[in-house]
């Protein structure tokens, strides 16, 4: 694009930004009255930073790294960088939530076929909004609960709209929202935060997006490896209901060691620390979610108002004349170590349980066979009026016609289901590999690596993509080429090297996190670290 080129359309992004500014558009999303003085200076501030960052582009004949899809900028204020390569999506782009998903796809079409906009419309109920607000207090929840005529869309639908939707919702509650608010008191967070699970999945387990996150908590393969999910052949930890919600605890806890707010730690878990990073600095600095708001990603802006509303629907959906579905989930749960291979159909033929039911319970066994080991065993769950009997016949149940279940068809059949999964796409007119990047959720490099390209590509070229985790010959790179570590004093260290970031750090190794590091080096936000620092990663 030539100097001119760049500057009318720089020209025409300022006439359109004055003619429709951030506060125009927020005091008409949330009908507010014409603003003070002190919104207009804080605007005019606002644009001047746009003007400066344009102008800047202008000059150096680029655009910034912290604008494109795999560079951020950090929001930390101490010397510590905690995000500088957050993948970034665009802001029309869908996410992973599968409620989310679940809207887009019906255009969020009302059962009667009138379709809203819970962003724009006003809905109406038979609750006054004074009612809403005096209920949201009284839920007194430590995650702050706003109140505006976003949110009240949000209930309204919660509530109203979706009736077949939600008393399902409300009857799986019962059985997996205990488990999630125990995980969450366990790492000293707050209980609240088992409405996400809502939001990312409609509380199914085994939910799968259209970019292959899994789970109730809707793990991208990269992400659920940095948190110490394990996948394998034979197991997948993201549709662990309980290894799951350990792994998200600790994401969000990492999220609000960023942030320091919970509704963008919230946000985040939606469109990546990245986009709402990107946010922030758009918005001027500001760290307060409704500011911030019309800069973050189309579905991330009804992320929070959908958490509020799902927390409201499981207070109050009585009053709302909801009542839950009956699932068929047992009140009580034994759990069993299985430290030998063992096939649910064993299981099932022995005890008289069925296979649906096992796998209902146990999940992440993907073929049906839990890989025990006397080095690593692994948990069965059943329905404790089978725990007398498991215990009974549990010496001949892993002899129980394994020469059927444990014959070589059947488990050269399983080991050749890899969890690897190639997606092909065809490139089109206008296609770069940033957008596709984007599309398919992948990271740029990762894209031009596994198909040989810098830049260049042609239209009807034929891209791999992997979307679950990496090709064999890629991880077999990857694990030739482990990041430089020593050991000491019982720990194992990495020397800091020059450009590296606390979070780029963790992400070099399966099963550490942000805070792990932070506390094993009782780092705080004010922390200052430099190259040749040696820092510890975990215990050995």
């Amino acid at each position: 694009m030539t100097y001119r080129l760049k500057f009318t359309a720089v020209m025409a992004l300022l006439s359109t930004s004055l003619i429709f500014s951030p506060v125009q558009a927020d005091a008409q999303l949330f009908k507010r009255s014409r603003p003070t003085r002190a919104n207009m200076e804080k605007e005019i501030e606002i644009l001047r930073f746009r003007v400066d960052s344009l102008q800047r582009e202008i000059e150096h004949n680029s655009i910034p790294f912290a604008d494109t899809i795999s560079e951020n900028d950090t929001i930390n204020p101490g010397g510590i960088s905690f995000f500088e390569t957050e993948d970034l999506l665009d802001p029309s782009a869908n996410t992973d939530s599968l409620l989310n998903l679940w809207y887009v796809q019906r255009s969020l079409t009302l059962d009667e076929g009138i379709s809203v906009n819970l962003e724009t419309d006003n809905l109406t109920s038979d609750t006054p909004d004074s009612v809403l607000i005096k209920r949201l207090k009284a839920i007194n929840s430590f995650i702050p609960l706003p109140y505006n005529n976003i949110i009240k869309n949000h209930i309204i639908y919660y509530t109203q709209r979706i009736p077949n939707k939600i008393d399902l919702i409300l009857g799986l509650s019962s059985y997996y929202l205990p488990i999630f608010e125990e995980i969450f008191d366990e790492h000293d967070m707050p209980k609240e935060l088992k409405a996400m699970a809502i939001i990312e999945s409609a509380l199914n387990p085994v939910a799968t997006s259209r970019v292959n996150a899994r789970g109730i908590w809707q793990f991208m393969y990269r992400t659920a490896r940095q948190y110490d999910l394990e996948i394998t052949s034979y197991v997948d930890e993201r549709l662990d209901p309980v290894a799951s919600s350990h792994a998200a605890a600790k994401y969000l806890k990492d999220a609000y060691t960023i942030f320091g707010d919970w509704s963008l730690a919230i946000a985040s878990y939606n469109c990546g620390a990245g986009n709402v990073n990107k946010a922030i600095r758009r918005a001027g600095g500001s760290r307060d979610f409704w500011t911030i708001y019309p800069y973050l990603p189309r579905e991330t802006r009804g992320y929070v108002p959908s958490f509020v509303a799902a927390l409201y629907t499981l207070a109050y959906y009585k009053d709302h004349g909801i009542t839950p579905r009956q699932i068929a989930m047992p009140a009580h749960v034994d759990t069993f170590e299985i430290k030998k291979p063992l096939h649910f159909g064993q299981i099932s033929e022995l005890l008289g349980i069925a296979k649906e039911d096992i796998a209902d319970l146990n999940p992440q066994y993907v073929k049906q066979i839990i890989p025990g080991s006397g080095n690593k065993p692994y948990l069965l769950r059943l329905p404790f009026n089978y725990t007398t009997l498991f215990v009974d016949n549990e010496k001949q149940i892993f002899t129980f016609k394994d020469s059927v279940y444990f014959n070589p068809i059947v488990l050269n059949e399983a080991k050749s289901a890899s969890t690897q999964t190639a997606t092909y796409h065809t490139v089109r007119r206008g296609e770069t590999l940033s957008h596709i990047a984007q599309r398919y959720r992948v990271r740029l490099s990762d894209l031009q690596r596994w198909n040989s390209v810098r830049s260049n590509i042609r239209i009807g070229q034929r891209l791999v993509i992997y979307r679950n985790g990496e090709p064999s010959s890629s991880r077999t790179t990857a694990s030739a080429n482990p990041p430089s570590t020593t050991s000491s004093g019982g720990y194992l260290l990495y020397t800091v090297k020059k450009g590296d970031t606390l979070w780029e750090i963790s992400r070099k190794f399966n099963g550490v996190t942000l805070n792990d590091i932070m506390r094993l080096n009782g780092f705080t936000k004010s922390s200052k670290i430099l190259p040749g620092k040696k820092i510890r990663i975990k215990p050995l």
